[in-house]
């Protein structure tokens, strides 16, 4: 039995959660049906609400307006399961681990959206994926978690006798769609909650799943919430398949909203760099001291709402009609001289936008983004032998610039962005890039399963093993790129390259949740220290962040104090020993006032001394709270 002060060392179980936040949580239980007039509204779908509520599969159907597939309760079931797992830190494959604020996470990542759940809730500004296509040639995640909370616990692993997590979904597979279906399903769900309410997401698929994918997100995010279905066409050469009517050579991007009234309300979208068809546009020809312009309507279009008064021109023409903005504003942007008359003073007015301004907000995206300007498919391909010295290290990447720009669109200065399908890690290249080209401190969580590569390949012979290999070094390539083709820039010093290299494995607490007629005397033995054997420090450093809700790129400093390794995160935020706890180890961190205190059982030698430390702690630091594993 776990006492109060005692870490709980398990994702969050989010059944219960849920049953705290149904109204702000579950867009994807408001559903249609006919009222008493026989007309379409709104309703809320019980039955899914009854299975977001239970953690066990529940029967019971009504014919309705939604998407539906063998394994959907399964899929919310295996969103809102809890697992014992946690986050391994990696420091000889991780850059700068100690000070930088990048993730590099190397597991599943529906595991990594179940341990991020509480430490990243409503934080990340951008969520970009590029999950498989379902092409009939793909892996996919094969999620289990069909058991009970106490089976979870005493396995806490989801995989074959092999060790695999990923399947071949062949199209002669019968559940062909569904399988993917309830793989994107559950691990939606999850990223959305760790956006910010003024988040997006974008999720790059092809004609395969696209109109599925799309009606995956308007239930998980809202309808209302859907911005955009982006064309971006990934090619640049013509097909010549004969085999085929139409050539493919765009694929989509996908974007919805967190909720899109509080983007809307916050303005925290932005604009992009304007071409250089659009710098064209601007002239000066009267010589405006601001410089070149162009200009924009004052007149309103018809359906466009405005306000209705008369306006006179220069050469005493009368307009009574409705303009954009008020009169106020109008009069405002005759003393600033931004206002341009047409037809020589006898036609409508204009406003002066000057280029200076433009430049700066940038210009509106649109939902086509051609291979010219967004980079293609033999675009990324060409990035990536640059940076290995050889091809085919990865296949299909996405190109920098492409990502750039979605990035450039959705964030600013110090936001999250996060890819949970990494692949090769375009997303953190992308990220590093902007921030040295605009000054921002963007960070990154990449996410990756250690997916192996075929033997057969030259980039196994060359030694790379799996994809998650491949990620990790190209963002250590990218980054040393980065910092020598800016080797003169301000700043650069202080240019974020790192990443801390983080594995999904087993808790590191021995098993102690077996019932007690299956607990023998040996067990009992055996667990006279409840920490696994071959768990380190960092190790228990990392859980107990995890556990606390702490965010993973928080600064760590290690400190020897009273001949003991103590560890200081983010300060005094917390702070944590791991070796043989002594009051002179607990007097010297008490001055300095941590917010939270952690050890752990097996540091201390009798069970009365962890109420005289935590006594101690109330003398000397009476606001530290204090607990043990």
């Amino acid at each position: 039995m776990k006492s109060s002060n005692k870490l709980k060392m398990h994702s969050p179980n989010l059944v219960n959660s849920n049953i705290e936040k149904i109204a702000a949580i579950f867009p994807n239980c408001i559903t249609e049906r006919h009222d008493e007039n026989g007309d379409l509204t709104k309703a809320v779908d019980f039955d899914l609400l009854r299975q977001e509520l239970s953690q066990v599969l529940v029967e019971g159907e009504q014919e309705r307006y939604r998407l539906d597939w063998v394994g959907k309760k399964e899929a919310i079931l295996t969103a809102n399961a809890p697992i014992a797992k946690t986050l391994r830190p990696c420091k000889e494959e991780s850059v700068n681990f100690d000070k930088t604020e990048n993730l590099f996470i190397e597991g599943d990542n529906l595991e990594a959206l179940k341990l991020l759940q509480e430490n990243y809730l409503g934080k990340v500004k951008m969520i970009y994926i590029d999950p498989p296509y379902n092409t009939g040639n793909d892996f996919i995640y094969e999620d289990d978690f069909t058991e009970n909370t106490n089976v979870f616990f005493e396995k806490s692993n989801q995989v074959d006798e092999e060790g695999n997590r990923l399947i071949a979904n062949t199209e002669n597979n019968g559940r062909f769609h569904s399988d993917w279906l309830s793989m994107m399903y559950s691990r939606l769900k999850l990223a959305r909650n760790l956006l910010k309410d003024d988040g997006l997401l974008f999720v790059s698929i092809d004609d395969n799943e696209i109109e599925n994918i799309k009606k995956i997100c308007c239930e998980v995010y809202g309808a209302g919430n859907f911005e955009a279905m982006v064309t971006w066409r990934r090619r640049h050469n013509q097909p010549n398949d004969k085999s085929k009517i139409i050539g493919r050579v765009a694929e989509y991007i996908l974007v919805f909203a967190k909720d899109s009234q509080t983007l809307k309300k916050k303005g925290t979208f932005y604009g992009l760099p304007l071409s250089e068809d659009r710098i064209k546009d601007y002239k000066n020809p009267d010589n405006d001291p601001r410089g070149a312009w162009t200009t924009n309507p004052w007149k309103a279009a018809v359906g466009r709402g405005g306000t209705k008064y008369t306006i006179t021109t220069p050469t005493g023409m009368i307009f009574n009609e409705t303009w954009y903005g008020n009169l106020e504003t109008f009069d405002n942007y005759k003393k600033e001289g931004r206002v341009y008359w047409t037809d020589n003073g006898n036609g409508f007015p204009r406003i002066k936008i000057y280029l200076s301004d433009a430049q700066n907000t940038g210009q509106v995206a649109i939902n086509f983004m051609p291979h010219d300007k967004f980079g293609s498919n033999q675009e990324a391909s060409a990035e990536l032998k640059e940076l290995f010295g050889k091809e085919g290290i990865f296949d299909n990447p996405k190109p920098i610039r492409l990502l750039k720009s979605l990035i450039k669109l959705s964030t600013s200065d110090s936001d999250i962005v996060m890819d949970f399908f990494a692949g090769s890690s375009t997303s953190a290249h992308a990220v590093m890039q902007l921030n040295i080209e605009d000054g921002g401190n963007r960070k990154f969580i990449m996410v990756q399963l250690p997916e192996e590569i075929d033997k057969k390949t030259e980039v196994f012979k060359v030694g790379y093993k799996t994809i998650a290999e491949i990620s990790k070094e190209r963002i250590r390539r990218a980054g040393k790129k980065i910092v020598e083709e800016n080797s003169d820039k301000e700043g650069i010093e202080h240019l974020d390259i790192g990443f801390r290299s983080l594995k999904i494995d087993s808790t590191n607490m021995k098993d102690v949740y077996y019932t007690p007629d299956a607990l023998k005397q040996a067990d009992m033995l055996d667990l006279a220290s409840n920490i696994k054997e071959d768990r380190t420090s960092e190790d228990l450093l990392f859980q107990v962040m995890l556990d606390w809700g702490l965010e993973l790129s928080l600064p760590i400093e290690r400190k020897i104090v009273a001949g003991k390794e103590v560890f200081f995160v983010a300060g005094n935020s917390l702070v944590a020993c791991f070796d043989e706890l002594t009051f002179d180890v607990v007097d010297e961190v008490a001055k300095d006032h941590p917010l939270r205190f952690v050890s752990a059982e097996k540091a201390i030698h009798l069970d009365h001394d962890k109420t005289n430390i935590k006594e101690r702690f109330k003398q000397l630091s009476p606001d530290t709270e204090v607990k043990f594993l």
